[in-house]
């Protein structure tokens, strides 16, 4: 699939979800401001196409001050969550403002998931793969076949998979994947 297709099917679906999506994702800011101090957002420091470092936004399911590394290296991760952190985890909720990274072409709906910047064991594999070379998406091919639950090299492995596989059709498989996985909360361990 070229990358203009890509793009224009990406502004095409983030338009379709904010018609969609925009009462829960305000009923979602409402809630975090309400149970929590700090902002709604938390704006991540994650790893794009070509290595380059982004801002990504996410509803804050963490407490301020948290360290910022991936959750499972963190010794006591719910210990951190905030009130309904882990409401927000479970049902994906907290990703919804990553529409806007892809409104911006930081990201795009299907890719791999972006690295945080700290994670250097899973950028240099990407870029050994060549997987650096993809727009990082808000779901994926390993976001599906396991999500938190795969090593760093099997992910990588996925995504040098849909590297190679990348079509329309199979992004449409990914997303209706995705919802699907996200219906059951498979896959998801913080």
């Amino acid at each position: 699939m070229n990358s203009a297709m890509k793009r224009i099917f990406d502004l095409v679906l983030v338009l379709l979800a904010l018609t969609v999506l925009w009462l829960p994702i305000l009923l979602v800011t409402i809630l975090v401001r309400l149970t929590s101090p700090g902002p709604a957002l938390y704006w991540s420091d994650r790893v794009g196409r070509y290595n380059r470092v982004f801002k990504m936004p996410k509803f804050r399911s963490m407490r301020v001050g948290t360290p910022a590394v991936a959750t499972h290296l963190l010794a006591n991760p719910e210990s951190h969550l905030t009130p309904i952190g882990s409401f927000l985890r479970k049902s994906s909720l907290d990703e919804l403002p990553q529409l806007w990274s892809i409104f911006k072409g930081d990201m795009s709906f299907v890719g791999p998931r972006p690295a945080l910047y700290n994670q250097d064991d899973l950028i240099a594999l990407r870029t050994q793969c060549g997987v650096h070379a993809l727009v990082p998406g808000l779901t994926g091919w390993a976001q599906i076949n396991g999500r938190d639950e795969l090593p760093i090299s099997e992910k990588v492995a996925l995504d040098q998979e849909y590297l190679h596989r990348q079509s329309l059709g199979f992004d449409v498989k990914i997303i209706i994947l995705t919802a699907l996985r996200v219906i059951m909360r498979s896959g998801i361990t913080h």
